[in-house]
């Protein structure tokens, strides 16, 4: 076989090659120092380097290894060599010496297999023969070679290797490999098109054209598209067992042996049903689709290096990565973006978040240091530069990205201070920045959730008692067949038998609950007691009447986001808005002394350089000889210089604004208010204030009422102005700002040193917590209790205090607080150390209370939720202290409830000592940040949602929107309670879409949580009324009238079944045709229905009592009790009718018909106006309609009804007979059970 095989060089082709062959080299081991295959230390190498069946094995499986190693060759590095440097004489001769050897194909596997410990089931070709790392032979070759392959091992002299040819059948080879191309290319395919983008860092270049391709800058929020609307709506329709059950039924109608009655009788309540969810489903993503499309469009300048006019208006949806945009005041950002520009000289712009975090506060944003330097926008184009940036994440706190210049010259490290999240707003100037992230890759998207389709729990219990009834049916028919006998074609019989009873599980049960549905919504949006509420989700009302938890945001929800000044407390005295005009009085008399003061100051500055000349005049001598209203002005100058807000005049601050932009909250911002001053010698001008807290705009604003105004202020001055009696005269009072220690959640304090021009007196002032502050003032008896005070009326308080200080003591503290900021270790901690050198025995000037007005009528509604037995959590992304004082404020916690607050805990110590702590505190409410949660949820998950969902209130502050949807989504699967959401802002749209039933309120800061709820609503305190009212009449309708459909399927299934035994276990329907259409429909559709008109108490009654909503919670309305009974009241009375008609029928079989039918007919009518517990003129009318048509049928329909026999006397007794019969029993049951054992809402009324 050997001499059948052309051997040639390994790089040479042949004009007639017909065959591939696949070249294996294996080494043995030698001695010879000469060996190639050894690397330095004197390990064994593979001459492949990479085993090429290895990884045909690895991507197509080991049966495909053989074929398409038949067109693969390894290349012998050694031989290629010969071929290079030997002419072909050389070749032969060295060939002739070759010693050729071959076998048959399953002998050399095996043995070769063997030998080398591979067990022949490998495809190791780099292994040696002793080392037992893989054949030389695959299985996969050996079995090709089996069908017809040769294979041949050439020795080779020199070195002592071996190399072995394969060669099989190219045809087969090609056929083969066609396969592995198309499961190559379905693989790519698949990985392509479904595999998750693979986040990674990128470089945006400036100045340049960036070709990486990131996702289109688009929000969309629909469901569905084109393709998949149908598919999508109809597995959501047939994953319900009821749905796929009727389709069945429906579908058997097509056999024409099974065939039961018409097929409109199956096909006309489906259709129905599928038609109103398709169209309605349609709308409400064509709904989506236009506001998607609205917000998309929105229009932004994007720089342009070939327009003329240097920028271009494009709409948001066209924006890329790489564009630089202008977004001017109060525009929503469109993209995430690194800031280049601002229209402020200090590089810096304030930024509205509470869209993103849920916080108030302004934040204040840096732009890059080299790119603000430039004298316009349009030189950005010239600059070659780029940023490095990090893969998309999550996290709206962090950000790690560097700026270079290609010429190496500028490289500056960027955090979160240089960045502009998508959907946060611009609130003064216009900025310029270049699109880093893009549509799904922004932070905004990343932190929001999918929309998902839910499910009601009542629709979740009604499709387990479709399932029990379906049992039922198959053991009824299984029972039917059992007395037949399983002769002859029994399945036939046996399924004949299903078709029948399947009216058990009426298909009017979907087209009823929907409607009903339909109708709870309307009267919801309806309502005069909460209007603008609108229903976005009607397919969950009725879990608005089962809530245990309800998850609420705090700023604009529970809060309206406007701080009120509301009390000043200054030791001796205390002012309220009553008396703050008293302050103003005391100011407008100091100010003649004021201005004098200030006039001997400038002539003795001049000459004087000591301490005590730098003194105010006014002032000086002793403290007990201060004049009055001292106290006063100190407290108000240093609440009008210790701050962080600066005046923004109307004209400089609207420059730019576009007539394109979006105004969310405008003027009304929390902390942007406007006031009108008047300046000395000019008109009146109107100012804005602006700041990172509204509750120093709060302050500001009240020191201007009382006479001390905020006129200007840059980086290095201030300028105050004091009211005085003749308006023409106002002083200015001019003050160098010296240094700025901004406020942080560490310290808790904020101060600044200021230097009076004309004086040069320098004064550090400082503010902050009472926790912090009272260590730091003077000693004194009255701060502790007062703050308490002040704390319980749920006022945030601020402690402030000034210290004097001389030359001297600012130079020395100047020179160590630089030193402490250019330090490399420890930086915070010396800067820390060195500015609490200053505070020590300062003098306290006021506490100062600040109110967070609340929402309109907040305190009742929570207290109303409380004694209805809804636990109350406050998930907000604000500061813990803040989160406190709405907690109290609001009266979210009783009043004799406790408030332990949860310290920041880092390990799984900390966690575990504070869960110890907590648990030995009953009956507090928790405030627990955002840090500490995950901390908890990592180590003490089961004991910490334990502990919590036992609190009577929960305040989860520092959260961000992922983690208020994962607390949502801890409480479901903790509890298997429902939960509803109630946010106003973006950043709470997660939340909403967590929770079974999500309420946006519809604010000034935008309709996003309104649009992403399931119901909207413009306050918060109409929830009450939602979940009180709406919710529990639409359970209790819901519930009432789902069982009565159920019971108006059996007692037909019932009368069938009793038939069928009756007349020789015969498959033949009892009613046919229109008589089984018109008893779910035309006579018994409009009494039923009416019971979406129940109601068991009023209005007042639900408000007034709103303990009677937890009994909701328990789902006592629908369960398997109340099911239970239902069933045998259905078997009582459909055994009473047809066994009554059975006994009391004479002649002919039609009279059976007749007499059931009627009391069928009759029996139903007087049971629904049995269920009634409070009537509707509506039911009058639907009962007496519903008998007029039934009469109406019994005159015309001949084909049904014997004329003359319900003419005549004996079927009026007979009929009314067993109706009597049915009826009355339940009617004295019910009687009985009202006067034993009333439930408890019949005792209130």
């Amino acid at each position: 076989m050997a001499d059948n095989v052309p051997l040639r060089d390994f790089d040479e082709e042949s004009d007639t090659d017909s065959e591939t062959e696949l070249l294996i080299r294996r080494e043995v081991p030698t001695g010879s120092g000469n060996n190639n295959n050894t690397d330095r230390n004197g390990r064994r190498k593979n001459s492949t380097g990479y085993s090429g069946a290895d990884f045909l094995g690895n991507l197509f499986g080991s049966n495909s290894v053989g074929s398409a190693a038949g067109q693969i060759r390894y290349r012998n590095e050694r031989s290629r060599e010969r071929a290079k440097h030997s002419n072909s004489y050389n070749s032969v001769s060295k060939l002739a010496q070759l010693t050729h050897t071959s076998a048959g194909v399953a002998g050399v596997g095996t043995t070769t297999g063997a030998s080398d410990g591979g067990g022949g089931g490998g495809s190791g070709s780099g292994g040696s023969a002793n080392d037992g790392t893989g054949a030389a032979t695959s299985s996969s070759g050996a079995g090709d070679l089996g069908n017809g392959g040769t294979h041949s091992t050439v020795v080779d002299p020199e070195n002592g290797s071996s190399t072995v040819f394969y060669q099989h059948n190219r045809r087969k080879s090609k056929s083969r490999s066609l396969g592995n191309v198309c499961k190559l290319c379905l693989c790519s395919c698949w990985r392509k098109w479904f595999r998750p983008r693979e986040l990674r860092a990128r470089t945006v270049n400036l100045g340049r054209v960036n070709t990486e391709k990131f996702p289109p800058n688009e929000i969309r929020n629909q469901k569905y598209n084109f393709l998949t609307f149908l598919p999508l709506v109809l597995f959501e329709q047939f994953r319900f067992f009821l749905n796929l059950y009727f389709l069945l039924m429906a579908l058997s109608q097509f056999i024409p042996d099974i065939r039961i009655g018409y097929p409109y009788t199956y096909w006309g309540p489906l259709g129905f049903v599928l038609m109103v969810t398709i169209c309605r489903e349609a709308v409400d993503d064509l709904r989506r689709h236009q506001r998607d499309h609205e917000v998309n469009s929105q229009k932004y300048k994007r720089l342009s290096a070939t327009n003329g006019s240097g920028y271009e208006m494009v709409p948001s949806s066209k924006l890329k990565v790489g564009d630089v945009i202008i977004v001017e005041k109060n525009e929503r950002v469109p993209a995430d973006l690194i800031l280049l520009r601002t229209s402020d000289r200090s590089g810096s712009v304030f930024v509205r978040t509470d869209q993103l975090d849920g916080e108030t506060d302004w934040k204040p944003r840096l732009a890059v240091p080299y790119t603000q330097k430039l004298s316009r926008d349009s030189e950005l184009h010239s600059i070659d530069a780029s940023f490095y940036v990090e893969k998309p994440q999550n996290d709206i706190h962090s950000f790690i990205a560097t700026f270079c210049m290609t010429d190496g010259s500028e490289d500056t490290g960027l955090s979160v201070e240089n960045t502009l999240w998508a959907n946060t707003v611009v609130a003064a100037g216009t900025a310029t920045g270049i699109v880093i992230y893009t549509g799904c890759e922004t932070r905004s998207v990343m932190n929001n959730s999918q929309p998902r389709s839910k499910v009601g729990l009542l629709d979740m219990e009604i499709n387990g008692l479709t399932k029990v009834l379906f049992c039922a049916v198959l053991g009824l028919s299984l029972v039917m067949m059992m007395l037949k006998g399983f002769s002859g074609p029994w399945y036939r019989y046996m399924f004949r038998f299903v078709l029948l009873f399947s009216y058990i599980i009426p298909i009017s049960l979907r087209v009823n609950l929907d409607m009903g549905k339909a109708f709870y919504s309307w009267q919801m949006q309806n309502d005069s007691n909460i209007q603008g509420t609108v229903v976005r989700s009607t397919t969950i009302p009725e879990e608005l009447g089962r809530i245990s938890y309800v998850l609420t945001d705090k700023t604009g929800t529970l809060t309206q986001n406007e701080m009120v000044f509301k009390k000043i407390h200054l030791g001796i005295v205390s002012h309220d808005a009553d008396t703050f005009h008293h302050i103003g009085q005391m100011i407008q008399k100091l100010s003649g002394n004021i201005l004098q003061q200030q006039q001997q100051q400038g002539n003795v500055s001049s000459s004087s350089s000591g301490g005590e000349s730098n003194k105010p005049i006014m002032f000086a001598g002793n403290r007990m000889r201060r004049p009055e209203g001292w106290r006063e002005w100190e407290a108000v100058r240093a609440l009008a210089l210790c701050h962080n807000v600066t005046p923004v005049s109307d004209d400089e601050d609207n420059r730019s604004v576009s007539t394109a932009s979006t105004v969310t909250g405008g003027n009304n911002s929390p902390t942007k208010s406007v006031i009108n001053i008047e300046a000395p010698g000019s008109t009146d001008t109107e100012h804005q204030y602006q700041a990172a807290s509204p509750d120093e705009i709060a302050l500001v604003k009240w020191t201007e009422q009382v006479g001390l105004t905020l006129i200007a202020r840059d980086l290095n001055s201030m300028t105050l102005q004091v009211k005085t009696p003749s308006e023409d005269n106002d002083i200015l009072l001019h003050y160098q700002i010296l240094q700025l220690f901004p406020f942080t959640s560490e310290s808790k304090r904020m101060g600044i040193i200021v230097r009076e021009s004309k004086s040069g007196q320098i004064t550090f002032y400082l503010k902050g917590a009472d926790v912090v502050m009272s260590t730091i003032v003077q000693y004194n008896d009255w701060l502790s209790e007062e703050s308490g005070n002040m704390a319980r009326e749920g006022l945030r308080t601020l402690v402030v205090a000034k210290k004097v200080l001389t030359e001297e003591q600012y130079s020395d503290f100047e020179m160590r607080y630089n030193a402490a900021r250019l330090s490399i270790t420890d930086r915070v901690a010396k800067v820390a150390a060195v500015t609490e050198s200053l505070e020590r025995e300062m003098e306290l000037l006021c506490l100062t209370g600040v109110e967070d007005r609340l929402q309109e009528n907040v305190r009742p509604t929570l207290e109303l939720l409380r004694n209805a037995g809804v636990r109350v959590w406050m998930l907000t992304g604000d500061k813990l202290e803040t989160a406190c004082c709405i907690a109290k404020s609001s009266q979210l916690i009783g009043r004799n409830q406790g408030l332990h607050v949860l310290r920041s805990v880092k390990t799984r110590t900390d966690a575990h000592q504070e869960l110890n702590n907590f648990r030995r505190k009953q009956g507090h409410a928790l405030v627990i940040s955002g840090e500490s949660l995950e901390v908890c949820l990592q180590f003490y998950r089961p004991e910490f949602l334990e502990l919590a969902t036992a609190s009577p209130a929960v305040v989860c502050c520092r959260c961000s929107p992922t983690q208020k949807a994962q607390v949502v989504a801890l409480i479901q699967k903790h509890t298997g309670k429902r939960t509803c959401a109630v946010g106003d802002g973006g950043n709470d749209v997660s939340m909403i879409q967590q929770a079974d039933a999500g309420v946006g309120i519809e604010g000034r800061e935008g309709r996003q949580a309104s649009l992403a709820g399931d119901f909207s609503i413009p306050q918060f305190s109409h929830i009450a009324k939602l979940l009180l009212i709406h919710g529990r009449r639409s359970y209790k309708r819901s519930a009432a009238l789902s069982q009565f459909v159920i019971h108006r399927g059996l007692i037909i299934t019932t009368l069938q079944a009793v038939f069928s035994a009756v007349f020789y276990l015969s498959s033949v329907a009892l009613y046919q045709g229109f008589l089984m259409v018109g008893y779910s429909t035309l006579y018994t559709m409009f009494p039923v229905f009416s019971l979406v008109l129940d109601q068991d108490i009023t209005s007042e009654t639900a408000v007034t009592y709103p303990e009677l909503y937890k009994d909701l919670s328990k789902g006592r309305s629908l369960s398997y009790k109340t099911f239970f009974i239902w069933v045998l009241i259905s078997i009582y009375q459909g055994g009473v009718i047809m066994y009554g008609a059975l006994i009391l029928f004479v002649d002919e079989f039609i009279h059976i018909v007749a007499i059931s039918f009627s009391a069928l007919i009759m029996t139903e009518l007087i049971m629904v106006a049995l269920t009634v517990r409070t009537w509707h003129r509506l039911m009058v009318l639907a009962e007496l309609f519903s008998l007029a048509l039934y009469l109406i049928s019994l005159a015309v329909l001949h084909e049904y009804f014997d004329w003359e026999f319900i003419w005549s006397y004996d079927f009026l007794w007979k009929v009314s007979l067993i109706t009597l019969v049915s009826c009355l029993p339940l009617y004295i049951i019910k009687f009985l059970r009202k006067k034993c054992s009333p439930p408890s809402y019949l005792k209130l009324s």
